[in-house]
């Protein structure tokens, strides 16, 4: 049966050009088109889509509102467009809290340049997040953590849109796996996807000021997105967070996140190599790449941890954390807005444990403490 999209823009060129990729795609049918935010969110109750694609700045109401209200009346996954800017990572990563699945940038010259290649990878996504977790959907809104004394200069910098109120989340599954044994690591590394930007912050927001192991965070995401997503986490969360530069070195409470475009390794004396992105790669960040580097330096010293996302980038890295002594967790199916990598770890039976997402954070903290 055919993906159905509903296609969502105020510009009559960019409806039809999407339109017109996604309809070459024998497997996906452009159900609908609307102008703005309050048309689509007539149109996903009425025509039921699969998949809505998304313009962020529109008349009426724009994409992320629009993105909120579907969310809390017909929870369908939504692909956004954005622009490469800092200030597009910014709206996007707003877009991706309201509940939006994932996100493509919005270039028109690569559409009339590389129509191919813009038409491979936009249909890949839709058929990708046609697959998302609906019930992961309707819970992806968060309400912003209440600010600690630690964090309060922080959370004080907040962007506005994190502080409204949110539907609280769907109650989450039992772990499926025993409490894991406390113990003395050296390192945390975190690989994540589709549905890794909110699922991040659930993780991080729930460690406290005094966590005393450094993190890594691979996060697939192009370069202008890192570096403002990084900010956004360290604006919420109690422990520190900064976008990996070569040569900064692991400390306690420190999370640093793989730069896009780019890999992150990490040496035995805890200094971040940042590397070239290889083209012959198709993750870059790659959380093999990262995973790998660690297993090679801390043996049996690191939890791993993999979250949400299509694939299976961290299966081999895990592998390899396996074979050195180290621990690897993953994210449970029922929590997973995507659940690829996350499964990829458990059918290679590489998981020590699986839990849901909103129980994560709190189990690093009682493990690592």
């Amino acid at each position: 049966m055919a993906v159905k999209v509903l296609v969502v823009d105020d510009s009559g060129f960019f409806r039809r050009r999407v339109s017109e990729i996604l309809s070459a795609d024998p497997d996906i049918q452009v159900i609908g088109t609307a102008t703005n935010g309050r048309e689509a969110i007539e149109q996903a109750q009425s025509l039921k889509p699969d998949v809505i694609t998304m313009d962020y700045e529109m008349p009426m109401m724009d994409g992320i509102t629009a993105v909120r209200n579907i969310m809390q009346r017909c929870p369908t996954p939504v692909l956004m467009f954005s622009s490469l800017t800092h200030e597009g990572a910014r709206v996007t990563l707003d877009a991706l809290e309201a509940g939006a699945v994932d996100f493509l940038p919005k270039n028109f010259e690569d559409i009339s340049r590389n129509p191919e290649r813009v038409k491979q990878l936009l249909c890949e996504k839709i058929h990708t997040i046609a697959r998302s977790n609906r019930r992961s959907l309707s819970s992806s809104s968060m309400a912003a953590p209440a600010p600690s004394s630690s964090a309060a200069s922080k959370v004080a910098a907040r962007p506005s849109s994190l502080a409204r109120p949110a539907p609280a989340p769907a109650p989450a599954p039992a772990s499926s796996s025993a409490p894991a044994k406390r113990k003395a690591y050296k390192l945390v590394a975190i690989g994540t996807s589709t549905g890794g930007p909110v699922a991040l912050q659930r993780v991080l927001t729930q460690l406290p000021a005094s966590f005393p192991a450094p993190l890594v965070l691979i996060q697939h995401m192009p370069a202008a997105f890192t570096k403002a997503f990084a900010e956004r986490l360290d604006k919420l969360c109690k422990i520190s967070v900064k976008e990996a530069e070569d040569g900064d070195v692991l400390r306690p409470g420190l999370a640093l996140l793989a730069p896009g475009g780019k890999q992150m390794m990490v040496d035995a004396r805890g200094v971040i190599k940042i590397l070239p992105g290889d083209e012959r790669l198709n993750y870059k960040p790659c959380v093999d790449i990262t995973f790998g580097s660690v297993a090679k330096s801390y043996h049996d010293k690191v939890l791993a941890v993999v979250l949400t996302g299509m694939g299976a980038d961290g299966r081999e890295g895990a592998r390899l954390l396996k074979q050195s002594g180290s621990q690897v967790w993953a994210q449970d199916e029922a929590s997973c807005v995507i659940y690829g990598m996350p499964m990829a770890i458990v059918k290679a039976n590489l998981a020590d444990a699986v839990y849901s997402l909103d129980d994560i954070g709190k189990r690093l903290a009682e493990t690592c403490m």
